[in-house]
């Protein structure tokens, strides 16, 4: 371990040699930045880690389940475990996807669920991200620059390899392929997670295309390979919002996406990966009922905790977030990225006055959750280590194979004392998370 912290400074000098960067806009302006490397890893015993393997199964099978229902025979809104308003009203509802499966019913491929684990070793789902969930990439190279830098850190320690994320998204994508090419698609070199889609492309052996390289035709997908001539697509891993997709479809200015391309999906000749319509899943609002979805399509009782939630919807929960909002979290559902969250405690008197009265008149935008002071772990900041606030985005690849859980993780930290945002966008760091071998 001591010779993988002597070369710290080394990795994230090849980091920053091979564009391991993630970029932002801000006021107009796109930014581009190195993601800070920390090379004292987030350590999770093999028992500890086999109980959060088992929730995530638990809980992303159920949202796959939501999603099937929420687009077909809505029987979870009909039984009242739902509300219709609620259900309808999320931004991520798309009718376009209504009333149609995908290849092999499957809508969440790549599942992004972030966690925290409060001080008594409690683990807490904070958010389920089903859309394009980003991160995977980090990672992965940074595990194999380390392993270049201190093989003998691995020797010594027994660690799963993480190495196999890109078979686990190959096999993803064939297995929901209806017959064609697989390929990843990426809106372009300015978008914030560009390197990861160039580094997928890599490990999955994919091509990686833009926009102008795809066409349809005929109710297919069709991309310009470098011979000239047409291949057909039947697996698309886009990396791009449902809104710009396509422009016949959804935003009719989006200049990244591809034209008919929700044709081809809904005649069945193309796997999208992850389906268009997911938001309707990871609401931050529609979070609150995942425990209940469980139950309801499961039959069984959550593994994994909610953080504790309140929805201004409910009456009851309305009067107990304004007679609490100075301890508790806001969070606004249409935001993401660390963005639109505020703590009670951070606010004077008259911006609480405030945000009650928004609370009361915006009930569907926000939730209210408890803060859980989730653990610190020990970071290296110029040479000293010091202890800073974590969380750890698991990843859950479903196919036709089943739900697995990636043995491996981004584990972000915050790099301001006292901060529970550890955003990437929000000037946090990564580590390298070691699942220790059974």
């Amino acid at each position: 371990m001591d010779s993988l912290i002597s070369n710290t400074a080394a990795i994230n000098g090849l980091l920053a040699r091979f564009g391991v960067k993630f970029g932002i806009y801000k006021n107009g302006e796109f930014h581009e930045q190195l993601f800070p490397y920390d090379s004292l890893p987030r350590i999770i015993p093999a028992d500890e880690f086999a109980e959060i393997e088992a929730g995530l199964i638990q809980r992303v099978d159920a949202l796959n389940a939501f999603l099937r229902d929420i687009y077909t025979e809505k029987r979870i809104v009909a039984d009242g475990v739902i509300p219709e308003d609620f259900a309808f009203s999320s931004s991520g509802f798309l009718p376009a996807c209504d009333n149609f499966v995908p290849p092999n019913g499957i809508y969440s491929h790549i599942s992004g669920i972030d966690l925290v684990q409060a001080k008594d070793g409690t683990w807490y789902v904070l958010e389920d991200n089903l859309r394009i969930p980003s991160g995977a990439s980090y990672p992965l190279i940074a595990r194999k620059l380390a392993r270049r830098a201190s093989p003998e850190t691995f020797k010594n320690n027994s660690v799963d390899r993480n190495d196999d994320y890109g078979l686990l998204l190959r096999e993803a994508m064939e297995s929901v392929n209806p017959g064609g090419r697989c390929v990843i698609m990426t809106p372009g070199r300015y978008n914030a997670a560009f390197f990861e889609h160039a580094y997928l492309a890599e490990m999955t052996g994919c091509p990686l295309v833009m926009h102008n390289d795809l066409f349809v035709q005929d109710n297919k997908l069709y991309f310009k390979s470098r011979s000239g001539s047409p291949q057909s697509v039947g697996a698309l891993y886009r990396r791009i919002s449902d809104d710009y997709l396509d422009p016949l479809t959804f935003k009719p200015e989006s200049l990244i996406g591809v034209p008919g391309i929700m044709n081809a999906y809904r005649a069945g000749n193309l796997a999208i990966i992850n389906a268009p319509g997911n938001g309707v899943a990871d609401d931050k609002g529609i979070y609150y009922f995942v425990p209940k979805m469980i139950r309801y399509y499961l039959g069984e009782e959550p593994i994994l905790k909610n953080a504790p939630t309140y929805l201004p919807f409910y009456e009851e929960d309305r009067e107990y977030c304004l007679a609490n909002i100075e301890r508790l979290v806001i969070k606004d559902v249409a935001e993401a990225g660390g963005y639109g969250v505020l703590f009670g405690k951070d606010l004077n008197q008259e911006e609480l006055e405030a945000w009650k009265v928004r609370i009361q008149t915006e009930s569907r935008r926000f939730i209210l959750q408890e803060v859980i002071d989730f653990i610190d772990l020990p970071v290296l900041e110029d040479g000293t280590v010091v202890e800073r606030k974590c969380d750890l985005r698991a990843f859950v690849i479903s196919s036709t194979n089943g739900t697995k859980v990636w043995h491996s993780g981004l584990t972000r930290f915050s790099r301001k004392p006292d901060s529970f945002v550890v955003n990437s966008s929000q000037g946090g760091g990564f580590k390298d998370t070691w699942i220790l071998s059974r």
